[in-house]
């Protein structure tokens, strides 16, 4: 028998099989089960249909994440109607811009942002619904007016004698219809709005059922990662709901007491997350200990030190809620002392890829598996290729082609040309190698690549990596400027502080700094200089540095 490709299949079997469970959880929150999911979507629906929202019409979503969030993007996703997630912590104008770019007829917004912004800014937008308690503080449709203040009244006149579970039926979508626009605010410039199909998040959600299948109904997860990019909105969170698992959102800025909290209360057996966050407990909480002369004296004798490294990995296991059988790291690369200790203590970690554009992923191998500085090998149902001429040592554009690849640029068949040949494969823009067993690891960026004075490529993210691993340099950029290579440090002020350093005694320990990087580095690529930025640097919704924005003018 064929397979049934449809990702709203996925949701109304998980929804149906898993009625009475719980599905979704603000921290310290509401509640949904699942039938209670169905419920709320029901409910959007029959908004939308007042609106006269139909199939291929825009929703867009701005809002921080809450189980309101979740719900109000799968209803799109449900009703054929076209989702656009918008990252809250963009400014007005920007909201403005890709609300009025991609059309969106309604936006689903937090009171607190909707505040910010001004609806004669957005001319095509009918109507502003707040995502909590579902209040319209701008609406041009009298009909949706008239449906929002008889909503319960309309649902029950929709299903007059109760509402089970096979009365739910989800819209049938098609694989190449367009069911996502995501706008990337990029590294690189200004957004583009990823054109994302029924099929390329069904694939996605397809590997990880088939690959993380340790994962099961009921199981509890942490959902710290934002639900407008598509880490979080499908590997996070679409993927483990479509399981039937218990999804708990982090509505609060997710420190890491906060996560800590959490990973207490909830025992997840999968943790999903970004190096920043695994690196600042390690990085505060591990490496300070591991410094002290007894213990470093213990990893230095046999026996005693496998005992002291395998209690380490048990408090490690415990502090994320003593459950875990994988972290999966992706958006970034995992900091090279991190990782090496990682390695050492055998703990279950591992790296995937992907992008946005690929809906996220291009790239993953489990914990047992995966090698040391890769991240992993091609998913299924996609292909890749490296444009050099030797790939395992030279470093190539990576090419990638698939189930998976997105279906365009919105509105921007430029951009899309640029990255885009006409069989399918797509210039990914990373620079990459691949070893004889096909495991992928990361050089950089084209874009970043430096050229030296004699034409030598330079990979500035070969260079931060280095610096980010020396005293209290929290992290950093390299960039060039006048034909010289300056390093742009934001220091970690909170642990020098401790350690005594301020002011001139920093500034020292940044100059030793720099005279250890440039020991090891050909001439080539050696810092000129660096400079103090006292802010952390600008980010990416998957928490990469704007490198654009620290570029010379």
């Amino acid at each position: 028998m064929a397979e049934n490709r449809s990702i709203n299949l996925y949701i109304e079997n998980a929804i149906k099989k898993n009625w009475d469970r719980l599905a979704l959880s603000d921290m310290g929150g509401i509640n949904y089960q699942y039938k209670d999911v169905a419920e709320a979507i029901e409910k959007l629906h029959i908004l939308f249909d007042a609106a006269g929202v139909k199939a291929g019409d825009k929703v867009a979503i701005c809002g921080k994440n809450s189980s309101n969030w979740a719900v109000a993007f799968i209803a799109c996703l449900t009703s054929g109607v076209v989702a656009v997630p918008i990252l809250h912590e963009f400014k007005a104008d920007t909201v403005h811009h890709l609300v009025t770019h991609s059309e969106s007829k309604l936006l689903f917004v937090d009171a607190a942002i909707w505040e910010n912004l001004d609806e004669t800014s957005m001319p095509n937008l009918d109507a502003a619904i707040y995502i909590s308690e579902l209040g319209m503080p701008f609406c041009k449709i009298p009909e949706l007016s008239e449906a929002r203040n008889h909503i319960n009244e309309l649902f029950g006149k929709k299903f007059p004698y109760d509402f089970k579970s096979d009365a739910i039926e989800y819209y049938k979508d098609l694989p190449e219809e367009l069911a996502v626009i995501n706008y990337t605010s990029g590294s690189t410039g200004m957004s583009k709005g990823v054109m994302l199909s029924y099929k390329n998040i069904w694939s996605n959600v397809k590997y990880c059922h088939d690959h993380l299948s340790f994962l099961k109904p009921g199981d509890g997860i942490v959902n710290m990662l934002p639900l407008a990019h598509l880490y979080g909105m499908v590997i996070d969170m679409l993927h483990t709901f479509t399981k039937g698992c218990h999804l708990h959102f982090l509505t609060r800025v997710p420190s890491p007491k906060i996560i800590l909290s959490a990973f207490a209360e909830v025992k997840p057996k999968l943790i999903i997350t970004v190096p920043l966050i695994l690196e600042k407990i390690i990085k505060n909480k591990i490496f300070p200990m591991l410094e002290k002369p007894l213990m470093k004296m213990m990893l230095k004798v046999p026996f005693l030190d496998e005992k002291l490294l395998s209690k380490i990995k048990d408090g490690l296991n415990q502090a994320f809620g003593g459950n875990i059988h994988e972290i999966i790291i992706g958006g970034a690369a995992l900091n090279a002392d991190v990782e090496a200790f990682l390695r050492r203590i055998n703990f279950p970690y591992t790296v995937g890829y992907g992008m946005t554009e690929c809906g996220p992923l291009i790239s993953y191998a489990p914990s047992n598996v995966n090698k040391q500085k890769s991240c992993g090998k091609v998913v299924e149902r996609m292909e890749i290729k490296i444009d050099s001429k030797d790939p395992l040592t030279i470093p190539g554009d990576l090419w990638v082609r698939g189930d998976n690849v997105m279906m365009g640029y919105y509105k921007n068949p430029k951009a899309t040309e640029e990255v885009m040949m006409g069989d399918g494969w797509m210039n990914s823009g990373d620079l990459c190698l691949i070893d004889e067993d096909g495991f992928i690891s990361i050089c950089g960026r084209t874009k970043s690549m430096i050229l030296g004075p004699s034409g030598q490529n330079i990979y500035p993210e070969e260079i931060e990596q280095k610096l980010n691993n020396l005293p209290f340099v929290n992290e950093s950029l390299v960039i060039e400027d006048e034909g010289k290579l300056v390093a742009l440090i934001h220091p970690d002020f909170e642990s020098a502080t401790k350690e005594g350093h301020t002011g001139d005694s920093l500034t020292k320990v940044m100059d030793d700094n720099l005279v250890a990087l440039n020991k090891d580095m050909p001439a080539y690529s050696k810092v000129a200089r660096y400079k103090i930025y006292e802010e952390e640097f600008e980010k990416t919704p998957k928490r990469s540095i704007k490198r654009y924005l620290y570029q010379p003018k």
